[in-house]
């Protein structure tokens, strides 16, 4: 099989997309990561707090196909408030270290009008590259 799809377990399912594919080369594409929990739920209502979460399922789609963060070469990140964003940037930056750490790989950010979710405020996709060898 040439891609694998990849799903967290125990994570609600996916509806019409999928959260993460494996290439047999080794690239992994993490689909847009919004700020919700597994179980589809918005536990977090504020920016920092979304933005932490949707990064923590970026790096539990990665930590499911075998990677880690410092195996993630970019981030493409959509948010719908540039003004919320340059207010808490130091919160922000707190937030991303608590589950990347110090790892920065290439990044975009995209302001939007609005995302798919009505209640989400951010979405991160990712691209991370996995050593085939283990």
């Amino acid at each position: 099989m040439a891609h694998q799809v990849i799903s967290p377990e125990g994570w609600a399912p996916a509806k019409g997309y999928a959260n993460g594919i494996m290439t047999e080369g080794g690239a992994l594409y993490v689909g847009g990561q919004i700020g919700w929990t597994a179980e589809q739920r918005f536990e977090a209502h504020d920016f920092v707090g979304q933005t932490e979460q949707a990064l923590r399922n970026v790096l539990d789609v990665v930590e499911e196909a075998g990677g880690r963060a410092e195996d993630i070469t970019r981030l493409t990140w959509y948010v719908t408030d540039k003004k919320e964003y340059l207010a808490r940037q130091r919160e922000m930056g707190e937030a991303y270290r608590r589950v990347m750490g110090r790892h920065f790989p290439a990044m975009a950010m995209v302001v939007v009008a609005g995302l798919i979710e009505d209640e989400a405020l951010v979405e991160i996709e990712a691209t991370a590259v996995l050593s085939r060898n283990g």
